[in-house]
């Protein structure tokens, strides 16, 4: 599998992630399993978040084997110092680890949630402190607005954000350019979400991926044409939706991530339909 450089960190990346939400809910046989054969096919990337179920606890001791060889990131939600350091603490244990690679702020959405981020008694403040005692190596954020996210970047030098990009949001929503030339512009690692993500689930739709709150692409050729377009951005690595069968045709994907070709991203435009992207504009 390619592997691409996190902006100005010099760490490299393997360019599919393993997100962590699929081993949520699975047996720790089945998580050690999965992990497993992520790691064999060329996957050195894993993400996860406390708000992902179970995850952290599966996620731990099926990593543990491999801990010294992959990179770790990891989220929190809480906007607020003290709630960090101790949600902080809580995943280190839950993942059996001693330092996550990149620790991220969650999902930024309102300018609430940037405000109290970095205001005083915020976030930040024990972000910057958890890198100063080695606990964390980098620092990132997500962000599900392009408003947020940009207030996100004048306040902070962040490593990295870990962003929607998607053919459907990009190119009929409009939505993750603009974070996508700042990060670019910035030297910034760029990090995936929602890459195999169709649309917004529409009435009559089947729900055989309970883990998805979107209509995930399913079809291989699909699911290639998303990959190569997204990687074709200058992302550095596409992080996995949440489930294992998901992230194998992703790993098959990246097995060619040349530019899709023209009728690809025609077949794709033709699988959206009237589909609403999951985010716009």
């Amino acid at each position: 599998m390619e592997h691409r450089v996190l902006g100005k960190t010099g760490q490299s990346l393997s360019v599919i992630g393993f997100g962590g939400i699929v081993v949520m809910n699975q047996t720790p046989e089945e998580a050690a399993r999965f992990v497993g054969e992520a790691v064999d096919a060329g996957i050195d990337y894993f993400d996860v978040a406390p708000s992902y179920g179970n995850a952290e606890e599966r996620l731990g001791p099926a990593l543990e084997p491999y801990r010294d060889k992959v990179f770790l990131a990891c989220k929190t939600a809480k906007r607020d110092k003290d709630g960090a350091a101790l949600e902080l603490r809580q995943s280190l244990a839950r993942l059996k680890t001693n330092h996550i690679d990149l620790y991220q702020l969650h999902a930024l959405t309102t300018d609430e949630d940037v405000d109290k981020a970095f205001g005083p008694g915020g976030v930040v403040e024990e972000l910057v402190e958890a890198k100063q005692l080695g606990l964390v190596r980098f620092l990132g954020f997500s962000a599900h607005s392009e408003k947020a996210a940009l207030a996100a970047l004048e306040k902070f030098p962040f490593d990295s954000v870990l962003f929607p990009m998607n053919y459907f949001t990009s190119i009929k929503g409009n939505f993750g350019n603009r974070i996508l030339a700042e990060t670019k512009a910035r030297g910034l690692g760029r990090l995936a979400l929602k890459t195999l993500a169709l649309g917004k689930y529409v009435d009559g739709d089947a729900h055989p991926f309970g883990k998805c709150w979107y209509q995930p692409l399913n079809d291989a050729a699909l699911v290639r044409a998303a990959v190569r377009w997204t990687l074709a951005q200058g992302m550095t690595s596409c992080v996995t939706p949440g489930h294992v069968e998901l992230l194998r045709l992703a790993i098959q994907a990246a097995q060619d991530i040349a530019e899709p070709e023209p009728d690809e991203l025609a077949k794709l435009a033709a699988a959206l339909g009237d589909r609403p992207p999951v985010f716009v504009a």
